[in-house]
């Protein structure tokens, strides 16, 4: 061997050399990585139901009277405000309005009549030929007839404007809860035809009473991901609190994100604060389950030992994402290593 290629050799060996030490101080690093267990004060969270509500329900109403013609939505349907969602038929508004056309070509016919008459009439007059007096009497005939031609008009303007009211407008945004009337059905004026709800629902809480001093505006509430298939656990902030007690129980309103798919009266199980306590909480990192039971790896002088534990609930924050409740093993002071 060459005294060149000693030299690489020695070089390649060194070089793995290195890559080995800084594998070992970055696991020692990474094995190395601790957390003091320290007391902290949480909000003492409590079960509660609540639903899914809409601010508000209105009705769609018929603005006349008559037969219900075509209805264009089903339980479900989202519509948006001005829809239209039904048409109520009244025959009796499409004979008027036979009526009043027949009356309107009439006197359409005794206008024309009237302007003929009245231009002849000023021809005769300029050339001295009837008085003008005659032209006078005409003038007044043509206006009489101009004047019940519009009046006639104006009439069936109402009318026609009638048979539009005929369609029945959705009052706001929404979803249509339910369908009050059929096909052919028999309705009045101001008679409800289907109830929208407002799309942008609430969380209405019934909270017991011995919680309601806890209870203000403005509290954070926490639903559980399990309450929405597929998605992370939601939170949300009380907006109003009922002053007053019903069957023992507090009513209090909720503002929640992304509740429009929801339906309207779905229970939902969600966490209020009831108060404050002080709790041990680490990364769920840090805890292993081995044979059923819950360990946590502690940093001593004379090295680490796995400590068994008794896991409590989860409990997220915007800080701690994977924040895990530890009910019993640990004390203020101890090093955790993560696993």
């Amino acid at each position: 061997m060459t005294r060149k290629s000693s030299m690489r050799c020695i070089a390649r060996c060194l070089g793995l050399l290195a890559a080995f030490a800084a594998a070992g101080l970055s696991g020692k690093l990474a094995a190395a990585e601790t957390l003091v267990v320290t007391r902290q004060s949480i909000a003492d969270e409590k079960a509660v139901f609540a639903t899914v509500e809409s601010i508000s329900v209105v009705p769609a109403r018929g603005r006349i009277g008559g037969t219900v013609a075509q209805l264009k939505v089903r339980e479900g349907d989202r519509v948006a405000a001005g829809q239209a969602i039904a048409t109520i038929g009244d025959e009796k508004l499409v004979l008027q309005m036979k009526s009043l056309d027949a009356q309107i070509e009439a006197l359409q016919a005794q206008a024309n009549q009237a302007q003929l008459d009245f231009t002849r009439t000023e021809g005769l007059v300029e050339r001295g030929i009837l008085p003008r007096i005659k032209l006078d009497e005409q003038r007044t005939a043509l206006n009489v007839a101009e004047n019940g031609l519009r009046a006639k008009t104006a009439e069936r303007a109402v009318i026609n404007e009638q048979l539009n009211q005929g369609q029945v407008l959705a009052p706001a945004d929404g979803r249509v809860l339910k369908r009050l009337i059929t096909v052919g059905s028999v309705v009045l004026a101001g008679d409800p035809i289907v109830t929208v709800a407002q799309q942008n629902f609430k969380l209405r809480l019934r909270v017991p009473e011995r919680h309601a001093r806890f209870l203000k505006a403005g509290d954070k509430i926490r639903i559980d991901g399990a309450e929405f298939v597929g998605e992370a656990a939601k939170s949300g902030v009380i907006d109003l609190v009922y002053p007053q007690i019903e069957e023992g129980r507090v009513i209090a309103d909720a503002t929640v994100e992304g509740l429009g798919e929801n339906y309207v009266g779905d229970r939902l199980r969600v966490w209020i604060s009831g108060g404050t306590r002080s709790a041990f909480i680490i990364p769920s990192g840090y805890v292993t389950s081995r044979f059923g039971i819950d360990y946590v790896r502690l940093q001593k002088d004379t090295g680490t030992i796995d400590v068994p534990v008794q896991r409590g609930r989860e409990l997220p924050t915007p800080t701690l994402p994977d924040g895990l409740e530890i009910l019993s093993g640990l004390s203020a002071g101890d090093q955790l290593v993560r696993p």
